[in-house]
């Protein structure tokens, strides 16, 4: 019998959270890039969003998921705050 606490996550919720987990530590790497005033700073979101979108086509989704779920989020941000973010 193992020592491990069992828990009640299937194994969509740990992948799921683990994503979420993923998102943020990425979010956060950006955003302390782009505070290093570095000159790929200015391009670094830029960069990244390609590159997630490429990595997303590798994984075998494909453009019109890409484009739709990409613009879904953007579009969920509208209701996220109620003023634009500082520049």
């Amino acid at each position: 019998m193992s020592s491990e606490a069992p828990d009640d996550l299937t194994d969509e919720e740990r992948v799921l959270f683990g994503t979420f987990n993923t998102a943020y530590e990425l979010a956060l790497q950006c955003r302390q890039l782009a505070d290093m005033n570095v000159s790929v700073s200015k391009e670094a979101l830029e960069i990244v969003i390609a590159t997630l979108m490429t990595e997303f086509w590798d994984q075998g989704f494909s453009q019109t998921e890409i484009r739709e779920a990409f613009l879904t989020s953007f579009d969920g941000l509208k209701g996220y705050a109620p003023t634009e973010r500082p520049e």
